[in-house]
């Protein structure tokens, strides 16, 4: 996988991470060797035709952990379904066995847990640096502590 950057587009730049947690439709314990190598190359292909960008994938029996970086212009929820749909579709593709242990409906279980993943620093740093905007004095020490650097 990859490691973050800014991406630069014509009217912003952005840094987004976000750890997203699926779990497969009835927490079946579905996701063999075969299965996670099919997931991680629909990943890559993925990758290469929309805006989102896999930085690590972690697969366990019956949950996947990604931690992504995307664009403004794309929600957790729309980034969420793009990847289980195109995901689900090329496992069961690929891996017929996998759409009969799951009796022939969805692969992925209806929700997941997403959480934006902080690069410069947690919610208290950029709470205090947010709350101390044009204090000089401040803004120093701030930038002395904890080394937060945004642009």
């Amino acid at each position: 996988m990859s490691s973050s950057i800014h991406i630069h587009k014509r009217h912003n730049v952005s840094l987004l991470l976000y750890h997203l947690v699926c779990s497969t439709k009835y927490r079946r314990l579905v996701l063999s060797p075969k299965v996670d190598r099919i997931l991680k190359k629909t990943c890559l292909d993925i990758q290469d035709r929309y805006e989102i960008h896999f930085l690590e994938i972690g697969t366990d029996k019956n949950h996947v952990h990604f931690l992504i970086q995307s664009v403004p212009t794309y929600s957790p929820t729309k980034i969420a379904r793009t990847i289980k749909s195109i995901t689900a579709r090329e496992i069961f593709l690929k891996a017929p066995g996998v759409k009969r242990a799951l009796w022939g409906g969805s692969f992925w279980g209806s929700g997941f847990y997403v959480n934006t993943v902080g690069r410069h620093g947690n919610e208290k740093i950029i709470a205090a640096y947010v709350k101390n905007q044009g204090l000089e004095d401040e803004y120093d020490v701030l930038h002395k502590d904890s080394q937060l650097n945004l642009f």
